[in-house]
């Protein structure tokens, strides 16, 4: 599309504000080149991008976007062959990082997201480039010592060496016989070699190298014979590690260029990524809606908004295509019409660059092969800098180049010359276009054209509201209607005398004073009509946004009454559970007491236990009873032999049998039968019959969910590691899971000595130790669960 139509609709402030959404560099690049195209297929395609986006960022609070930087020159160094510096090579690994972050990310979101799920799902990972980058580098500057053995091994005896040097100089300074002979009683370093400062005087009595005096010449910085052989071997050992940093380098450089091609790849994937939140941002910071797209010519949009205009705007009703192809606005100058020429040129350009337009939902765009523009030259919303010459060479290159499927907008037809002439002009350049099938808007304050909509077919005349009372336009836009430049009204609440304004109409002929009073009358009552409707809107709007509140309040109770009951559930289990134990415990212990004991004393205490823990459960058995919430439902009625519902009290599916008899039913629960009071059932949507493969029905009496055996902690603090554990711990023991393994790493031990207190003192922990040779060894901590 022509540069300078969207520079004439101001799309390139939108694709400023598109950058400054954007989280890197490579998405504000993106946004600065943004385009609209007239390929639908490509089109839907930006657009469902934008809409996924905007999904996600209403559902999470955070996307992770860090590390994506541009480093692609970096990419081009290691094509050639140049070694990469530390901070190079760890913008790599960030955008590595960042790229495997962002597919953790999209992997479950397929449902809400396809698109872009399938965009990260291109992504090539290479974890151990990373880690071996990360391991090497510190910092920006500096390689790690254990970047290799040999770079440790110099580093040592660098360090070593320092030491022994110093070590040597500080004797030589501490000496009593020294210190007449020195200027301060300080190490310090010149050409990178230790020294020390010397009383010009003294240089016979301190034999060394001289490296500098100071700038009075009163002191020699003297490096110490004793000195110099360890102050060589430090140069060599410290241009030995230069060397060694510099093979590093080059090496995981030659690592990068192998993958170069996919990591460049990746971060195209995650600029544009990036780029379709800034979009999404956008949406949101507009109220967007994503609009419906045809190929038949018409364009609908309620309550369009112009992006940008600050303040409170005025929404328009902006439709073309369907019942007229031509729309002509005509009305006073100050009337706000070429602000809705612009609202409704900007609508298109943004929808066809894959950009929500700020509109009421249902909103439906053409796809148009261009867009051509008058507005003048260099004009904005605010001014009109136009002139006749201007026009004419613009809308001629205009009939040179539309089509039935482009769209026209014409700023002030026919102004800037004779208006006789002009208005001629503008019928006949209506005229062509009409008669090419063009959708076209044009705005006009010449009376002359208001004619054109009553002799040619599917044009229709429009204007834009004028209150005269407070000599503002209201914007609001009148489709069916013709503008009246509203002089004789506008000049008599100004104040000119009545008998010149009286004068004035008489100059008018009958026909224009008429065809002027019939046109005031159709604005009135398409102003009250609109009015109306515009009321009608808002109190739907309002409704719809009430049922939309009602619908959601509604969910989340549901979704808090399941998960009130599930955790009732659960904490019953556990309460039964701990019972067990309990019990167990007691008869355990009676029966070692009972050792001691005669036959038949052992005998009326294990009776006594028995009693003692029938008691206990049945006690327990009310507790949790009462702990179960209870659900207000009546028994089903009319039940159908294949009718699946859901036995309450056991929470087990099956089918009905037969029919009811008096209170109770015949229901098959996998290969059992049972018999069951109604008012135990529930009715659930029909999944068929139960497979034979299904097994038998069991009661609730575990957690039904799997559980994994492991539980990864690294990375958390030793609070959040123990709050997972304590959880953990829980859904393991009632999933009826033996044994675990808690993967805390190595690191400084506190992670792992915090969990093993934990689980010296819980009551589903039986014994633990860490891990052997193949489970991970001293980073991971295995504990058998309890019976």
């Amino acid at each position: 599309m022509d540069r300078r139509v969207l520079e004439k609709l101001e799309f390139p402030r939108i694709r400023e504000k598109l950058g400054r959404l954007a989280a890197s560099s490579l998405g504000r690049e993106l946004a600065h080149a943004l385009e609209p195209v007239a390929d639908l297929e490509l089109i839907l395609q930006r657009q469902q991008e934008t809409t996924e986006a905007r999904s996600i960022l209403r559902s999470f609070s955070r996307v992770p976007l860090e590390g994506i930087t541009n480093i692609r020159p970096a990419l081009r160094k290691a094509r050639i062959g140049s070694s990469l510096e530390p901070r190079e090579l760890l913008a790599v690994a960030d955008v590595l990082a960042a790229g495997e972050g962002l597919q953790k990310f999209f992997a479950p979101l397929g449902e809400e997201s396809p698109l872009l799920q399938r965009y990260t799902k291109e992504i090539q990972n290479f974890p151990g480039l990373e880690k071996r980058i990360r391991e090497a580098i510190v910092s920006e500057e500096e390689l790690a010592d254990r970047a290799s053995e040999e770079l440790y091994r110099l580093r040592r005896q660098i360090a070593s060496t320092n030491n022994r040097i110093k070590e040597r100089l500080d004797n030589i300074v501490r000496s009593t016989t020294m210190q007449k002979y020195l200027q301060e009683p300080i190490v310090t370093i010149r050409e990178n070699r230790y020294v020390i400062p010397v009383k010009q005087e003294f240089r016979n009595q301190v034999p060394g190298i001289v490296h500098d005096q100071s700038g009075s010449g009163a002191t020699l910085f003297i490096e110490p014979m004793a000195v110099v052989e360890l102050n060589n071997r430090l140069r060599e050992y410290q241009a030995a590690e230069r060397r060694e940093v510099e093979r590093i380098l080059a090496e995981l450089s030659q690592a990068v260029a192998q993958v170069a091609d996919e990591i460049s790849n990746n971060l195209s994937i995650l600029a544009r990524l990036d780029f379709a939140l800034a979009k999404a941002r956008y949406s949101l910071e507009v109220d967007g809606v994503e609009p419906r797209f045809n190929e038949e010519g018409y364009v609908d949009i309620p309550r369009a908004r112009h992006p940008l205009l600050e303040g409170d705007v005025v929404p328009v009703d902006l439709y073309l295509g369907r019942e007229f192809h031509i729309l002509v606005i005509t009305g006073p100058n100050t009337g706000g019409k070429t602000v809705t020429l612009k609202t409704l040129g900007l609508m298109a350009v943004m929808a066809q660059a894959g950009l929500h337009i700020p509109a009421a939902p249902g909103a439906e765009m053409a796809v148009f092969d261009q867009v051509f523009v008058d507005i003048g030259d260099e004009q904005s919303i605010e001014q009109s800098l136009s002139t006749f010459s201007g026009h004419m060479k613009n809308i001629i290159d205009i009939l040179k180049g539309c089509t039935s499927r482009s769209l026209v907008l014409l700023d002030e037809l026919g102004a800037g010359t004779d208006p006789t002439e002009g208005a001629a002009l503008g019928m006949a350049i209506l005229h062509y276009l009409h008669a090419q099938e063009t959708r076209v808007v044009a705005t006009t304050h010449y009376s002359e054209l208001k004619t054109f909509a009553y002799k040619y077919p599917r044009v229709e005349n429009a204007s834009v509201e004028f209150d005269v009372k407070t000599l503002q336009p209201t914007y609001n836009l009148l489709i069916g209607v013709p503008g009246s430049s509203n002089a004789f009204a506008i000049a008599q609440r100004l104040g000119l005398p009545e008998e010149v304004i009286e004068t004035a109409r008489n100059f008018l002929s009958t026909e224009a004073v008429r065809v002027e009073d019939l046109i005031r009358s159709l604005e009135e009552d398409k102003v009250k009509a609109f009015h109306d409707r515009t009321e009608a809107e808002r109190v739907r709007y309002r409704l719809e946004g009430l049922k939309e509140r009602y619908e959601r309040e509604v969910a989340r109770l549901e979704e808090q009454r399941r998960e009130t009951l599930t955790k009732a559930r659960q904490e019953a289990l556990l309460i039964v559970n701990r019972a067990r134990r309990e019990a167990e415990a007691i008869l355990a212990e009676l029966r070692k007491e009972a050792k001691s004991i005669v036959e038949r004393e052992r005998t009326l205490a294990a009776q006594e236990a028995r009693q003692g823990l029938a008691r206990l459960r049945e006690e327990l058995e009310e507790e949790i009873e009462e702990l179960l919430p209870q659900e207000s439902r009546e028994a089903p009625r009319d039940l159908k032999p294949g009718e699946a519902v859901l036995i309450t009290h056991l929470n087990q599916k099956g089918y009905v049998l037969e029919p009811p008899e008096g209170n109770q039913v015949q229901v098959q629960v996998g290969l059992m039968k049972v018999t069951v009071e109604l008012d135990q059932l529930q009715r659930v949507a029909s999944e068929g019959p139960a497979s034979a493969k299904s097994g038998t029905g069991r009661l609730y009496r575990a957690k039904a969910r799997e559980v994994a055996a492991e539980l990864d902690l690294r990375g958390l603090t030793a609070d959040e590691a123990l709050y997972q554990v304590e959880k953990y711990l829980d859904d393991a023991y009632l999933a009826g899971l033996d044994q675990v393994y808690l993967i805390h790493g190595k690191g400084t031990g506190v992670l792992r000595k915090a969990v093993q207190d934990l689980l010296a003192q819980h009551p589903h922990i039986e014994t633990f130790r860490l891990g052997g040779y193949r489970e991970g060894g001293t980073g991971v901590t295995v504990a058998k669960l309890t019976k």
